[in-house]
């Protein structure tokens, strides 16, 4: 098993990355407060683990409730949210009632969301079961829901206790949600990372294999790189937002197409595509480089073709961005291959990288 630890002033927690850590269920123990559970699953996930899960802390003398949501990002919402509360108010769960997400990014994202507010704050604890999750959205405490003007834009900052990632749960995960998660991966290397980018390119055979020492390291390594940015910008207000590299574009991919029709690592990748071609017309990246980001995201699974939902739709729904500062937008670009920065662009810049990366 491998440790990274987030390293807040307030609240420290670990990331546990190994094979079969649903079956050995102390770390959780360790951080419950009473024991009791309300588990937060969905209906792909929770036939698969929660049993497992359930089991498991049963034996150890923890009470267990559940939860099982819908599945998919466009549950990602008010009414979705509500049916964890009444499954909590149901079961009359109290304040040091730990809530456990089991599942991908919408789901940790809700509970998370769900445990910041119930009675003004419970704890919870993060089993993140795709790729996606594993990487990126299970650390940092971001939690929210989306509303149909805009993604995340209703949360809160509220971090977990723990963070186990059990790689098991990646031999059930389907091809196309493999390579969304891929999405989040390349991007550490884009940001801030030369030397993991040129590690992907070396080694992504291994990777969309499935390799277990393969992934063990790239969890590790992004896990490392988000849980340093983090613990230096916990609140995001400043170089944590370098990485939302893809996603304001990404963002408005995903609104402008409805949630769901597109996964959240599909329209990020599309999104970097964008962004670099941004940064290759400001004439900070190279075509080589353009080639190198576009093939690895293509060797992934990935797509490197934005849709075309024409550039004032574009304009309009990236102006409703939650980074969106002092009525400018805010994007994330690349200085170099490995390098980046928080900028801004003139429109003709959004034009010319829209006009050039998205379908006729």
């Amino acid at each position: 098993m491998r440790n990274v630890q987030v390293e807040l002033a307030h609240a420290p927690y670990d990331i546990r990355i190994g094979r079969n850590l649903l079956d050995d269920v102390a770390a959780i123990v360790a951080q419950l407060p009473q024991k009791r559970v309300a588990i937060v699953s969905n209906e792909t996930v929770a036939p698969l683990y929660l049993p497992q899960l359930q089991a498991a802390l049963e034996a150890a003398d923890v009470q267990v409730h559940t939860v099982v949501l819908p599945d998919g990002e466009r549950f990602k919402n008010w009414e979705t949210l509500n049916l964890i509360f009444d499954g909590l108010l149901t079961a009359r769960c109290e304040r040091k009632t730990t809530l456990i997400a089991l599942g991908g990014g919408v789901i940790g994202d809700m509970t998370g969301f769900a445990a910041a507010v119930y009675q003004r704050g419970v704890p919870f604890i993060q089993i993140p079961t795709t790729l996606l999750a594993q990487v990126d959205s299970s650390v940092g405490g971001k939690t929210a829901i989306n509303h149909p003007l805009g993604k995340n834009m209703i949360g809160a900052f509220y971090q977990p206790r723990l963070v186990l990632a059990d790689l098991a749960t990646l031999d059930t995960l389907p091809a196309r949600e493999f390579s969304a998660g891929m999405a989040e991966v390349i991007k550490y290397g884009l940001i801030d990372d030369l030397a993991f980018f040129e590690w992907l390119e070396a080694n992504i055979d291994a990777v969309m294999a499935r390799d277990v020492d393969a992934l063990e390291y790239l969890i590790e390594r992004c896990c490392q790189n988000k849980a340093r940015v983090v613990a230096a910008d916990e609140h995001e207000h400043g170089q944590r937002a370098l990485l939302n590299l893809g996603h304001t574009f990404g963002h408005a991919i995903e609104a402008g197409l409805g949630y769901g029709v597109w996964l959240h690592g599909e329209a990020v990748a599309a999104g970097m595509v964008l962004a670099a071609l941004a940064s290759h017309a400001l004439g900070q990246i190279s075509d080589d480089d353009l080639a190198r980001i576009r093939a690895l995201l293509e060797k992934a699974g990935l797509p490197v073709v934005s849709p075309a939902l024409g550039e004032e739709r574009y304009l309009e729904l990236m102006s409703q961005d939650k980074k969106v500062d002092a009525g400018k937008i805010k994007f994330i670009l690349l200085e170099k291959l490995g390098q980046s920065y928080i900028g801004e662009l003139k429109t003709e810049t959004i034009k010319q990288a829209l006009a050039a990366g998205c379908a006729a």
